[in-house]
């Protein structure tokens, strides 16, 4: 027998070992567990911004959002005197931010636009909004003055937050424009005549909405109006408790039509069960 053989044999088992052991290794290193990139939705935190999130509502969203784990850009006319508010930012520090913000300053609304260029922002959700009272809409009574800050906040407030938050929306993941209006504005639910200034104020502002959702769909953001229906906050104050919801359940259902919202949806105007409100 040739004394060279076990060499040779030991040879030829270490050779198909190194070859068996680096198919192993490149099938590891090529298999889709270890190529693909890490996912950005791992550290990935959305962001809202919320008008008028000092009370009712915006409170109950900021409230709901952070729930939630996301990041809450909260923005309110008098932050100082926001107490509830204060005391949520408080609980989730990081990522309940409050910022002082008037929607009917538009220089304001461009600082702040010009403060977060660098954040995305996945929701712009429009919810600062007045009534102008009752009594300032009477016809042959009516106060024009009360009707121009009505407009000013309820309709074209969103449109400049819009504007002023376009690239902020671009880079964020989910894209989405949400307004809240209110079956007021509906003309096809109008039965009898009030709230003048009120009333024209949302049906314009879901005009605006569906101008945005037609406009930017290929830009892929998409664009939805929610009604939280009658709501026990202070803005509903005067009607019996009887006819009012609550604000979690109000705003726990327009987070579910916000959910639903995509390209498909985008311009839609819902009621808070998530049926379609009427124009």
């Amino acid at each position: 027998m040739d004394a060279t053989a076990p060499c040779k044999g030991i040879g030829r088992i270490r050779r198909r070992l190194v070859v068996l052991f680096s198919g192993c290794l490149l099938a590891t290193m090529l298999s889709p567990a270890t190529t693909q990139e890490p996912s950005a939705n791992l550290t990935y935190i959305p962001t809202v911004l919320i008008t008028g999130a000092n009370r009712g509502l915006g409170l109950e969203f900021t409230r709901q959002y952070v729930d939630r784990g996301w990041r809450v850009i909260a923005t309110a006319r008098r932050p100082e005197a926001a107490d509830d508010l204060i005391a949520l930012a408080g609980e989730y520090p990081g990522l309940v931010i409050i910022e002082k913000l008037d929607v009917q300053d538009f220089k304001a609304i461009d600082a702040l636009a010009e403060k977060y260029t660098d954040t995305p922002v996945d929701i712009l959700l429009n919810n600062a909004g007045i009534n102008g009272g009752a009594r300032n809409q009477i016809f042959r009574k009516l106060r024009y003055e009360v009707y121009e800050d009505v407009l000013l906040t309820n309709t074209i407030a969103p449109l400049k937050m819009s504007e002023a938050f376009f690239d902020n929306l671009l880079a964020s993941q989910q894209k989405k424009i949400v307004t809240v209006s209110s079956s007021e504005g509906s003309i096809g639910s109008a039965k009898q005549a009030r709230l003048y200034f009120y009333r024209s104020s949302k049906a314009a502002v879901n005009m605006v909405m569906v101008n945005l959702a037609l406009q930017f769909k290929r830009r892929g953001i998409s664009v939805g109006i929610v009604n939280p229906g009658p709501t026990d906050t202070d803005f509903m104050a005067g009607l019996p408790k009887s006819m009012l919801r609550s604000p979690s359940d109000a705003v726990a259902d327009m987070i579910r039509n916000i959910d639903g919202l995509n390209l498909e949806t985008t311009g839609t105007f819902w009621q808070y069960d998530g049926t379609i409100m009427p124009w």
